[in-house]
């Protein structure tokens, strides 16, 4: 991999880069079968990724003909590899021997080792047989979303395919490694004027951002639509932020610190609720939600923009459902992506039926998706989030500090690009859209 890597800082061409032998091993965050076990009987806060995850050599899969051979500059931390990094809600093992049971092809990813990791930007470095469209040297990003062509229901939305997966989630070969494997119609072009590091974090979470606000399979927000952000400065919160102000939206930030709310401000956000300096507590107990302060909430609102908000951007699940559905307005849209703060969610149902609201689930985004707000981002439109920046020796403090809420925006992961600042090939756009804008997120 080092020859790789001089190879790549050298400006080396597709064909020399092809000419290099892919090594037999390479250096991967990954996880292992016989600590399947390690935290069972555990509460969720006390589960340890740093013991979990393991950063080592692992073999070198072989290449099916759909597929191409990754040089991982830089990937970047998501919930999922937490929740595999924890064994939780199952074990990853498992999503890697039913993949197996599918195919010849499919029964390389039940190893004993789990490598990681769903986002990466890098440069191709061999493709299979049966690739067309990207060759070696080319400079791209990934997107997650792992599927075949076989089931019918993916011609119309491959996110509906009964066999569609996230990888490096329920895929092995992720991207936290300085090699990775991905099918072809995972990648996209890098965009040109931003860092290695600063590409990488984009995939997952801008496209799920993107998915639920903007493709035709969720909330389809339009101008001046009020949309109250959950988590507006998180992973998926600043990008929705960004992408409601492009939209000709209006966004109600939810925070929970007044640097975060100062973040917000200087995305361009005008309403912002800072949740822990006003006290919000959704549950009176574990059993208990409290309407009271649903109503305070929507007042709060109501106080900001005017009126309740049309789409409710919901991803923490159990600990803020009730009030999404709650404080969105009649006949509004409640999107939900994901549930980081338990997914046994419960809400009046009162308020949604009488009301005419209508909750709508969504789930990453397929492949035009990705590549519509991959535009956005290469045109300048969206920023990446990228608030710090870890080795690959260091991902289980990165994700430790995702599991524990101790981050703003995305964490981002060096792996072959062992030091930041490298891969800007358009630094005259880069000029004209500032360091200010691209690296807001950034901790001074």
């Amino acid at each position: 991999m080092q020859a790789i890597l001089e190879a790549i800082r050298a400006g080396a061409s597709g064909e020399d880069l092809a000419a290099l032998p892919i090594p037999e091993s390479y250096r991967a965050a990954h996880l292992r079968r016989s600590d399947e076990a390690m935290f069972e009987g555990m509460p969720s806060k006390d589960k340890d990724p740093r013991k979990a995850l393991h950063v080592g050599e692992v073999a070198t899969p072989v290449l099916a003909p759909d597929e191409v051979y990754l040089a991982v500059m830089a990937s970047s931390i998501n919930f999922n590899t937490v929740w595999s990094s924890i064994f939780e809600p199952l074990s990853t093992f498992g999503f890697l021997d039913r993949m197996a049971r599918e195919s010849e092809w499919a029964a390389r990813h039940a190893l004993d080792h789990h490598v990681v990791g769903s986002d990466a930007s890098g440069v191709v470095l061999a493709v299979g047989s049966a690739v067309r469209n990207w060759r070696p040297g080319d400079k791209v990003v990934a997107h997650c979303n792992y599927i075949d062509d076989q089931d019918p229901s993916a011609h119309d939305d491959s996110m509906l395919a009964a066999n569609q997966r996230i990888w490096g989630f329920e895929t092995n070969f992720g991207g936290l490694a300085d090699l990775a494997v991905l099918k072809a119609n995972q990648l996209m072009p890098k965009p040109a004027h931003l860092t290695w590091e600063e590409a990488a974090v984009n995939g997952l979470c801008a496209s799920t951002s993107y998915r639920m606000l903007v493709g035709r399979n969720a909330a389809r927000m339009k101008q001046g639509d009020r949309v109250f952000i959950w988590g507006a400065t998180g992973g998926l919160g600043g990008y929705a932020t960004q992408l409601v102000l492009n939209g000709g939206g209006i966004p109600v930030g939810v925070v929970s610190s007044p640097d975060k709310a100062e973040i917000l401000r200087r995305l361009g956000c005008e309403a912002t609720i800072d949740r822990v300096a006003e006290g919000f507590a959704f549950w009176k107990d574990e059993h208990t939600q409290d309407e009271a302060e649903w109503r305070r909430l929507g007042k709060t609102v109501r106080s900001l923009v005017g009126d309740d908000p049309d789409i409710v951007f919901e991803h923490p699940g159990r600990s803020t459902m009730g009030a999404s559905v709650f404080v969105c307005k009649r006949g509004g849209t409640i999107v939900t992506c994901a549930a980081t703060s338990g997914y046994m969610i419960e809400y009046d149902n009162r308020h949604l039926w009488m009301k005419l609201k209508r909750i709508v689930s969504s789930h990453f985004a397929n492949y035009q998706e990705a590549w519509g707000m991959n535009e956005l981002i290469s045109r300048g439109a969206i920023h990446p989030i990228l608030s710090a920046c870890f080795p690959l020796e260091e991902v289980g403090e990165a994700a430790y500090q995702v599991h524990h809420n101790m981050h703003e925006g995305k964490l981002g992961v060096l792996c072959l690009a062992s030091e930041r600042g490298l891969g800007i090939d358009d630094p005259e756009m880069r000029a004209r859209i500032g360091e200010d804008r691209i690296r807001l997120f950034e901790r001074t």
